[in-house]
């Protein structure tokens, strides 16, 4: 099973605060089953111990370990916010959610800290025009 499919990804030309990104990224997993509407106060509480900004404009919000009954299934929503989202201070600009069963979430972490590593991968997620352009250059998250 796929953890990113196309209608998971969105792009936003203004900006957001982070919370709104919070949200969204909770709508995108409840929209495709993967956790309960529950879930977005488990990343509410992993913000306020951790920041989950990871650099090179990339957030990768999630839920604590105490909200593992709010997830159902592996999955990951992309929004990308051309206007940036103030992330703590810090400048986001991809909102990447994640719900991982078990430990699944740690491996699907690592592929997308190795899509964000690269300034020059960076700038090309950046420049794509279209959800469906950034599906593309994201999709290898989803091989195994």
């Amino acid at each position: 099973m796929s953890v990113l499919t196309p209608d998971r990804v969105r792009i936003h030309a203004g900006t957001a605060t982070r919370d709104e990104a919070l949200q969204e990224a909770t709508d995108i997993l409840v929209a495709a089953g993967a956790v309960t509407p529950a879930y977005v106060d488990a990343m509410r509480q992993r913000e306020e111990t951790v920041s989950t900004y990871m650099g090179n404009g990339l957030a990768i919000p999630h839920g604590t370990n105490d909200a593992k009954d709010a997830i159902l299934a592996s999955a990951l929503s992309v929004v990308r916010y051309d206007g940036g989202v103030d992330w703590a201070g810090e400048p986001a600009n991809f909102v990447i959610g994640i719900a991982g069963v078990g430990d699944e979430h740690l491996e699907i972490l690592s592929r997308i800290a190795l899509l964000f590593s690269e300034e020059d991968d960076v700038a090309r997620l950046a420049a794509v025009q279209t959800p469906e352009e950034l599906y593309a250059l994201l999709s290898e998250v989803n091989e195994r």
